[in-house]
């Protein structure tokens, strides 16, 4: 079991640290609005994860996956989703922002409140996630352990996991925020970013069930 534990944990790693749209929408935030603004990106890209784990175990993303109906409009609603974070990203380049050094304007401490919202909808909005849970993590799991509880650590571990990194990740780019901050840098990282929101969208759209 501990074995096994060992080799789920550093494949889920390995997962976790390959760029995807959490990582795209958590890197955007935390350059526009510091640390707090990656962070309450995290929290809701972990509780998207906790229901995703929570699904899987009362069998509903069973059903979203034998469904192809339930599946083309799941994956659909993402790619929209993450298509129109590219878009907003792309004309935000056009927008004046905040100087260096100075306080955060209302309105964008306003907008801080959506960063949970945008974390959670990024993930709970991604099939492969739900691929994910039904594909991968079963593969960790033997008849002679007790299957939910088996899930829900699986589930815990990974979360936990992605917690981890991307609490170092957060303060890294928070590290390096002032020169991102710079205004031709800013206007890249915005391309950039806008880019490749659009990017995974349109992947996404084009996903097929397995």
């Amino acid at each position: 079991m501990l074995s096994s534990l060992l080799l789920f944990s550093i494949t889920s790693f390995l997962l976790i640290i390959v760029p995807g749209p959490d990582t795209a929408v958590i890197t955007r935030n935390t350059i526009v609005h510091q640390k707090s603004g990656g962070f309450k990106t995290l929290i809701g890209t972990l509780l998207a994860i906790s229901v995703h784990t929570i699904a899987s175990i009362v069998g509903l993303s069973a059903i979203i996956m034998q469904s192809a109906m339930a599946f083309m409009i799941f994956k659909y609603v993402g790619a929209i989703y993450l298509v129109y974070l590219g878009i907003k990203a792309l004309l935000s380049m056009k927008k004046e922002e905040e100087s260096l050094g100075e306080k955060i304007p209302n309105s964008a401490q306003g907008k801080q409140k959506s960063l949970m919202v945008q974390g959670f909808l990024a993930n709970i909005l991604n099939p492969k996630v739900t691929i994910f849970y039904l594909a991968f993590l079963p593969q960790f799991i033997t008849p002679q352990t007790d299957t939910l509880m088996t899930f829900f650590v699986l589930g815990a571990v990974y979360l936990l996991i992605k917690l981890a990194w991307f609490t170092v990740y957060i303060y890294v780019i928070n590290l390096v925020r002032v020169w991102m901050r710079k205004e031709g840098v800013k206007k890249a990282m915005e391309g950039l970013s806008g880019a490749i929101f659009i990017i995974f969208g349109l992947r996404l759209a084009l996903e097929e069930p397995k």
